[in-house]
């Protein structure tokens, strides 16, 4: 029995990495339909979100039976829970990647994003692809030390926001109030999907420790700042 129970531990791990490699490829497959107007990979990108849906359901079903069978304590309960939490960040990650194919759909035939903007958006979608790509292996591996440095990584992505957000305001801005509109909206979709994977790489981190990883930062930095004195 107590096997059976493990091994259904471990295959919803296994339904975590599936997610987060999904929603990886659907950010990537987002990216370059938004780019390249290119309205029969955005509608693939749309299709694909129910499987995300599916599997987010399947998980959060067969999390509750083992709640409900097993009686789950200490470190077996917090993989059931923390494993719905990252769950949800990952089925909003394929939230936030469908939200970019619908507007590379709703534009089709003309392309949301002007020339000038094009490099920064494709930089902030291999971004946004990497970053998850990350928290997948941290989902496989419970590598605290590769979990903590995606918040890192993402201040990249804060800094591409920053940098979208400076075209929008510029005086010089040309290309008129709707493209501003989607533009900002594109902006938004990255950096939320962004929060999403470095969220689930911390729900990884307090599996692993029992420590939220905002915690473990701090005692890192304190430490850091003692050694440094």
């Amino acid at each position: 029995m107590r096997d059976a129970y493990h091994e259904e531990l471990d295959s919803i791990g296994d339904g975590l990495v599936e997610m987060a490699r999904l929603v990886g490829s659907a950010i990537g497959r987002a990216t370059t339909a938004i780019l390249d107007a290119d309205l029969k990979l955005a509608e693939s990108v749309i299709e694909a979100d129910k499987k995300v849906d599916d599997l987010q359901h399947d998980l959060e079903a067969r999390a509750i039976a083992l709640l409900a069978r097993q009686q789950p304590v200490a470190t077996d309960l917090r993989i059931v829970v923390t494993s719905l939490r990252m769950s949800a960040d990952l089925e909003r990650s394929g939230d936030l990647a469908q939200h970019v194919a619908k507007l590379a759909r709703l534009r089709f035939p003309e392309r949301a994003v002007p020339q000038d903007l094009h490099a920064t958006i494709l930089e902030m979608g291999q971004l946004a692809q990497r970053l998850m790509a990350k928290a997948a292996e941290v989902i496989i591996t419970k590598d605290v030390d590769l979990a903590l440095q995606l918040e890192a990584d993402d201040d990249a992505m804060d800094l591409l926001h920053r940098t979208l957000f400076q075209h929008l305001i510029d005086e010089r801005w040309k290309h008129g109030i709707e493209t501003a509109v989607d533009v900002t909206l594109l902006g938004r979709y990255y950096e939320r999907y962004a929060d999403h994977a470095v969220a689930v790489a911390k729900r990884v981190v307090f599996l692993v420790t029992g420590e939220h990883a905002d915690e473990i930062q701090t005692d890192i930095q304190s430490v850091t700042g003692a050694d440094g004195a």
